[in-house]
């Protein structure tokens, strides 16, 4: 499984970003996709997911109403749309293939992608 993400960067708070996560089509048509991520001195924690039909989303409390992920499959691409930033969202997200909703952890025949720095500053 491939992965490709980009998209992070810096912004202030309030501000927005859209990361997205490039895969196969044989992985995008057949995993759960999602991200997770990696605050300074926090744990891995779950963002979001997107089933693999596309008709459920997961996302976790703290992003709930900020952060859309969506997908394209006509470029075998999620997004995760990040609006309303605040420095509480200062981390590495990871795209992930395979999965678990609701969890920062996949299933063995899953992927995680590169990590990408998302920095809010105050």
């Amino acid at each position: 499984v491939q992965l490709q993400a980009s998209g992070g960067g810096s912004v202030q708070t309030g501000g927005s970003l859209r990361l997205s996560c490039a895969t196969s089509e044989r992985t995008f048509r057949s995993h759960h996709m999602g991200w997770v991520r990696e605050g300074p001195r926090k744990e891995r924690e779950f963002v979001a997911a997107i089933s693999w039909t596309g008709k459920n989303t997961y996302y976790a409390d703290a992003v709930r109403g900020r952060f859309t992920i969506s997908r394209d499959s006509a470029k075998n691409t999620v997004y995760l749309q990040m609006n309303s930033l605040g420095p509480e969202d200062t981390a590495v997200y990871t795209c992930a293939a395979g999965i678990v909703p609701n969890t920062a952890t996949i299933l063995p025949v899953g992927d995680w992608g590169q990590g990408t720095l998302v920095t809010v500053s105050s």
